[in-house]
């Protein structure tokens, strides 16, 4: 009776040890995918038009207010994209791998060959806008929602919804990384562009969806 008893009380312990492994696994995987999805969208951001757009809000406009509407156009973008991304995640594994794989390798070889360079040049420097706090943040919504339709973040962050199965991860990651870097530029200013080494941020973020091609390629045959 007593070593019956003994033994299901070591059987419930091993068991609930299990159950912890088990819940530890997952919370890894939601961490490597919301600091690959941050790494890849953050440096895909800095040399960006948002980010030249959002440098120039910060300018003409009160850093907070600029900030905020920012951010909210961010968000919708995020969330379109994350949409997207889970559709595309319908597809068939070999469909999809080889979708994902392609889109890819076009935003790495688009960074690394058809990237406009007006980044360097800088943005002109305009009159101030609003100092009003909605005024501004409506300015900056308008212009940032304009500005990302069709940009390829939006493209990246849907292939990374349909890489990794996780669209929370990847959308909450994705809207931080566009929001760090729209501080940055708000309030670092034209300054930043002297500090930046934009061309080689735009390499090595290149250089990260080119792998991320090839893994999901290599992911879709095995």
């Amino acid at each position: 009776m007593l070593g019956e008893t003994f033994g299901r009380s070591y059987l419930l312990r091993r068991s609930s040890q299990a159950k912890q492994v088990d819940g530890e696994e997952p919370r890894m995987a939601v961490l490597v995918v919301a600091v690959t999805t941050f790494a890849v969208i953050f440096l895909a951001e800095l040399p960006d038009k948002s980010a030249m757009a959002s440098l120039v809000l910060g300018i003409r406009y009160p850093a907070v207010p600029a900030l905020t509407g920012t951010v909210a156009a961010f968000t919708v973008h995020v969330v379109l994209a994350v949409v997207a991304g889970s559709l595309l995640a319908l597809l068939p594994r070999l469909t999809l791998g080889i979708v994902v794989a392609v889109a890819f390798l076009a935003g790495g070889l688009f960074l690394l060959f058809g990237h406009s360079h007006a980044v360097a040049e800088g943005p002109a420097e305009q009159g101030r806008g609003s100092q009003k706090f909605w005024p501004a943040a409506a300015a900056a919504f308008v212009v940032i929602l304009l500005a990302e339709f069709g940009d390829l973040t939006q493209i990246v962050i849907a292939n990374l919804t349909a890489r990794y199965h996780n669209p929370l991860a990847v959308g909450i990651a994705a809207d931080l990384a566009m929001s760090t870097v729209a501080a940055i530029a708000i309030f670092g200013g034209k300054g930043l562009l002297r500090l930046v080494p934009v061309t080689l941020v735009t390499r090595l973020a290149a250089t990260l969806m080119v792998g991320l091609a090839g893994f999901s390629l290599a992911s879709a045959l095995g």
